[in-house]
């Protein structure tokens, strides 16, 4: 029985991490965790204006905004749906420190917080940030798993129309 309030202890986290709904599903509070949400949070807190849920950004940007494989600041990080991930998730870069590294300000990542100046990675084999490994806080280091990336979503003062 123990095993199984493990398995939920490490389970439940993760579930909580999946959610990051954009807050149009009609649902009281966006889902698991209340309001703090990645999509809302990233609208709230870039120049970026789109809704729905964080992977569905990156196809909704298009003709919109630009969008490129180079981050900048006031740039939204735009994850890919994966099963750890099914809504994906955004985050609003805030520091540029190299051309692998930036600092991100994000919502959910860990489940019902803000997180700000968290590191990013970018360990695609090509450097196009379509591969990336995420802080993780509790832990106080990166996290071991990879997360797929589209790239970022520019602001409209930075070249998107």
């Amino acid at each position: 029985m123990l095993s199984v309030f493990r398995r939920a202890g490490v389970l439940v986290p993760l579930l909580m991490l999946a959610a990051c709904a954009g807050g149009s599903s009609g649902r009281v509070s966006g889902s698991w965790n209340g309001s703090v949400q990645c999509a809302p949070y990233a609208r709230e807190h870039s120049a970026v204006n789109l809704r729905g849920d964080a992977a569905l950004w990156w196809n909704r940007s298009r003709g919109i905004y630009t969008r490129s494989s180079v981050p900048h600041e006031g740039d939204v990080l735009v994850f890919r749906a994966t099963g750890r991930l099914p809504s994906g998730h955004v985050s609003v870069v805030r520091q540029v420190r190299s051309s692998r590294l930036v600092l991100v300000d994000h919502a959910n990542w860990e489940p019902g917080r803000v997180t700000r100046s968290a590191p990013i990675v970018d360990v695609s084999p090509r450097n196009d940030w379509t591969r990336v490994r995420v802080w993780w806080a509790p832990s106080r280091a990166l996290g071991k798993t990879v997360y797929p990336a589209y790239g970022f979503i520019e602001p409209p003062w930075q070249g998107g129309s």
